[in-house]
């Protein structure tokens, strides 16, 4: 198994790949650019929607549409990716803060995180909004939220601070609400920062190492299993997609990397994909 270039997206920052089952499609975004993408892999061509500002991720809605984290904000968007409403702006200063890395869970609520961009204290939040649109603020101390995935048993929610290197999880009680966070996993510094993520129908967390150029995959209990190149430094999220979800798609960046990185790395940016043994889960849409 090995990771190929599907689509030469050459994204500044892209992130969220999204796996639409309906439509046989998936979404993901480029923050800096700033867009919203659909890409078909059956005909191979990409659709970008530009958006006014930086988006950071985004949930399908099962009413149709999304629900969107972005620099101003947690908003409604259409199919097309126009901005419908805003739901909540609860991050502390917008300026120097956006939201970041988010997802549907399984009872149909959205869950998003911002990052502190001057990363000089843990001041990122972690935020859910239920389906009555309203939004509570779950956890603090972070820097850069990533990682959010749910067991297959809706036992346990994952979540990573990147710039610590390290990976959390939390209990969820019958209803989803989670309990005090433990340690999952502890990533050594200097090969790569745990970013975006998903887990398998075995239970098994598949995570983006930024700045580490794979894919590590890691067992219920933490441990690393397996490793996965891929051809860019700096891989941000990945996602199960494909008729049997059979298909790990990778986003990556090359956004802040230097000349001679790009040179070695010149793939960075592009959108990748690799054939996986044990399927994904279906993703969830966001129920509000």
């Amino acid at each position: 198994m090995a990771f190929e270039t599907i689509h030469p997206a050459q994204a500044a920052l892209g992130e969220c790949p999204l796996w639409c089952a309906r439509t046989g499609r998936l979404w993901w975004v480029d923050i800096e650019a700033p867009a919203l993408n659909c890409f078909d892999p059956a005909r191979g061509t990409n659709r970008t929607l530009p958006m006014d500002e930086n988006i950071g991720c985004i949930a399908l809605r099962r009413q149709g549409g999304f629900i969107a984290g972005m620099r101003s904000g947690l908003w409604l968007l259409d199919e097309d990716g126009r901005k419908l409403e805003r739901i909540a702006n609860p991050q502390p200063d917008s300026t120097i803060s956006r939201f970041n890395d988010g997802r549907a869970d399984p009872w149909g609520r959205f869950w998003a995180g911002t990052i502190h961009e001057p990363r000089d204290r843990p001041a990122a939040i972690l935020c859910r909004v239920d389906t009555d649109l309203s939004c509570t603020q779950v956890a603090g101390d972070i820097m850069v939220s990533n990682g959010l995935a749910f067991s297959p048993d809706r036992a346990w929610m994952y979540h990573s601070d990147t710039p610590a290197h390290v990976i959390y999880r939390y209990p969820l009680d019958a209803d989803g609400t989670p309990g005090p966070r433990e340690l999952f996993h502890q990533f050594p510094h200097g090969n790569g920062r745990p970013d975006g993520a998903a887990v398998d129908a075995d239970g098994f967390y598949w995570s983006a190492l930024y700045e580490g150029g794979r894919v590590v995959r890691l067992s219920p209990a933490g441990e690393i299993v397996a490793e996965y190149p891929v051809p860019a430094r700096c891989p941000t999220m990945c996602a199960f997609g494909g008729p049997e979800l059979r298909t790990l798609y990778v986003t990556s960046a090359r956004h802040g990397r230097g000349a001679e990185e790009l040179a070695e790395w010149p793939q960075s940016g592009d959108l990748f994909a690799m054939q996986v043994e044990t399927p994904g889960l279906p993703e969830p849409g966001f129920a509000g």
